[in-house]
C-alpha cells in the first residue's frame, strides 16, 4: 500500500515538475517572441517541435527508469530480508530438532536406567523373599525344637 502511495506521489511530483517546466518554457518563449519575433520555415519549426517533443519524451522515460530502479531496489531488499528470515527459521528448526533428539536420547537413557533399577529391585525382592522363607523355616524348626523341649520339660515334671 505504501508503495502505491509512493508511486502516486512520484507521478504527481513528476507531473507538477513537467507543468512547472512548461510554464517556465512558455514564459521564456513569450519573452523571446516579444523581444525577437523570428519567423522560421514550417519545416524548420516542425523539426524543432519534434526535437522538443523527443526531449520531453526522453525526460519522462528517464523519470520512469528512475522509478523502476527504486522499485527494483525495494524488491531486492525485500528478497534479501526474506532470505535472511528463511535462514533464521531453518536454523531455529534445526536447533529444535536437535533439542528434540537430545531429549529423546535422555528419555531413552532414563528408561534404561529405570529398567536396570527395576531389575535390581526385583533381585533384591527375590533375595528378601528367599530370606523371609528361610527365616520362617528356621522359626518353625525352632518352634518344633522348642516344643519338644517343652514336652520334655513337662514330661519330666509330671
Amino acid at each position: 500500500m505504501e508503495e502505491q502511495i509512493g508511486g502516486s506521489e512520484d507521478r504527481w511530483k513528476g507531473s507538477l515538475e513537467n507543468i512547472t517546466e512548461m510554464a517556465s518554457n512558455l514564459d521564456a518563449l513569450q519573452k523571446l517572441l516579444l523581444k525577437k519575433a523570428v519567423f522560421v520555415e514550417e519545416d524548420t519549426f516542425a523539426r524543432a517541435s519534434l526535437v522538443s517533443e523527443q526531449a520531453r519524451t526522453i525526460k519522462v522515460l528517464d523519470q520512469r527508469v528512475q522509478t523502476l530502479e527504486r522499485e527494483l531496489d525495494a524488491a531486492i531488499t525485500a528478497a534479501a530480508h526474506a532470505r535472511s528470515e528463511k535462514r533464521q527459521a531453518e536454523a531455529s528448526q534445526k536447533a529444535a530438532q536437535s533439542r528434540a533428539l537430545e531429549v529423546t536420547k535422555e528419555l531413552e537413557n532414563t528408561t534404561k536406567v529405570f529398567k536396570l533399577h527395576m531389575e535390581e529391585l526385583r533381585g533384591m525382592q527375590e533375595q528378601i523373599s528367599k530370606r523371609d522363607n528361610e527365616i520362617k523355616l528356621l522359626e518353625s524348626i525352632i518352634q518344633t525344637l522348642g516344643g519338644k523341649e517343652r514336652l520334655g520339660k513337662s514330661g519330666a515334671n509330671g
